[in-house]
This record gives C-alpha cells, sequence and structure tokens, in this order.
C-alpha cells in the first residue's frame, strides 16, 4: 500500500506538471531514496533519478487519535473477530535534484500549488488511485531550521530544494479473521435457585 500510494502521488504530479509546463517529457518525478540521488545513483528499476523530482518516505507514524478500536464484525448470524485497521500517516519528503537552481524552484513551486489546490484524493474523484485507500489527506509539514538540518544530516547528503508533506490516513488492513462466534440469540434467567 506504501508503495502503491507514492506511485499514484508522482503520476498524479507528473500529469500536473505536463500539463502546467505545456511539454510532456519522461517522468519528471519518481520515487526513490533521495540519499542515493546525490550518490548519482540509478535506483533498482534502472531508472536514474538525475534531473529529477524524488518523492521519498522519510517516517511513518500511526494515526492513534482516528483509530478504530472495535475487534469485532457483526454479520446476520455471526461475530467475527479482527484486528481493527491500521491508520498510517506518511511523511514525504519531495525533493528536486537539477543541476539548474532557478528549474528546481520553479518546479518546487509547481508542485506547492499542485498540492494546494489538491490536497485529497478518493476512489471516486480519482479512479486510478487503488481502491484499497479510502482516502488521502496531504498537508504541507512545516519543519525549523534544526529539524531540517536532522534530517537531511539522517540522509546523509547536502540539502536539494524540497517540501515535506504529511499524507494522511493510509488504511492498512489484513482482513484476517481470528476467531469467529456466533450471535447470542435470547437470554434466559433461571431465577429457582435465587433467594
Amino acid at each position: 500500500m506504501i508503495l502503491e500510494t507514492l506511485s499514484f502521488l508522482a503520476a498524479e504530479l507528473n500529469g500536473y506538471l505536463d500539463t502546467k509546463l505545456m511539454v510532456a517529457t519522461d517522468p519528471r518525478v519518481k520515487v526513490g531514496n533521495v540519499a542515493r540521488a546525490l550518490d548519482h545513483a540509478v535506483t533498482k528499476t534502472g531508472l536514474s533519478v538525475d534531473e529529477k523530482v524524488i518523492l521519498t518516505l522519510v517516517n511513518i507514524e500511526e494515526d492513534r487519535v482516528a483509530r478504530e478500536h472495535d475487534s469485532f464484525v457483526k454479520t446476520a448470524t455471526t461475530a467475527r473477530y479482527k484486528h481493527p485497521p491500521l491508520l498510517l500517516n506518511l511523511y514525504v519528503l519531495i525533493s528536486i535534484h537539477k543541476d539548474d537552481y532557478a528549474d528546481s524552484l520553479m518546479l518546487l513551486g509547481h508542485i506547492v500549488q499542485f498540492f494546494q489546490f489538491q490536497n485529497t484524493f478518493t476512489p471516486l474523484s480519482h479512479p486510478n488511485l487503488d481502491n484499497r485507500v479510502h482516502k488521502l489527506i496531504l498537508d504541507l509539514y512545516t519543519m525549523n531550521f534544526e529539524q531540517v538540518n536532522h534530517l537531511w544530516s539522517t540522509l546523509g547528503g547536502k540539502y536539494l530544494p524540497s517540501v515535506l508533506y504529511k499524507v494522511r490516513q493510509l488504511t492498512i488492513d489484513e482482513g484476517a479473521v481470528t476467531s469467529e462466534a456466533p450471535l447470542v440469540g435470547e437470554v434466559r434467567w433461571d431465577v429457582r435457585g435465587v433467594r
């Protein structure tokens, strides 16, 4: 689900940038590790991330506030027990790896502009979104200078023009039933031995 979500966002950004720049080229946006981009590395798929916009997953957190606490699903005749779905927030760093700094800033501006007007994605509004994804909400995540320094130090590279987004409520649900029991049909009281 994580790869499918990032690939969907990359495809949406590519479509927007092609429309905005009025030039359809090789995909400008790739899912990849920005730390490897600075080594001029080639991803496992053989696609270079040089001169590209790179989507990198930098953190995952559980959304405990919106979490469902019900551990069962009722049908007409049974109760099926299963673990509740896991709701995740993904932190996605969007970095521009281009030699021309002005091009990097122009692309960064277009990316922020895209997510400003299109920050919610559902299968209804975007049929190419994986049907297991109920809803994605993107929020700009602002870091202070110290946090930016820590992030790029962890990535092991020099700073690139970038922006960090929090992608909210990716639902992970295996759907595996741990046990099943019939529903209670009726309750009877036996008062014979009670005084």
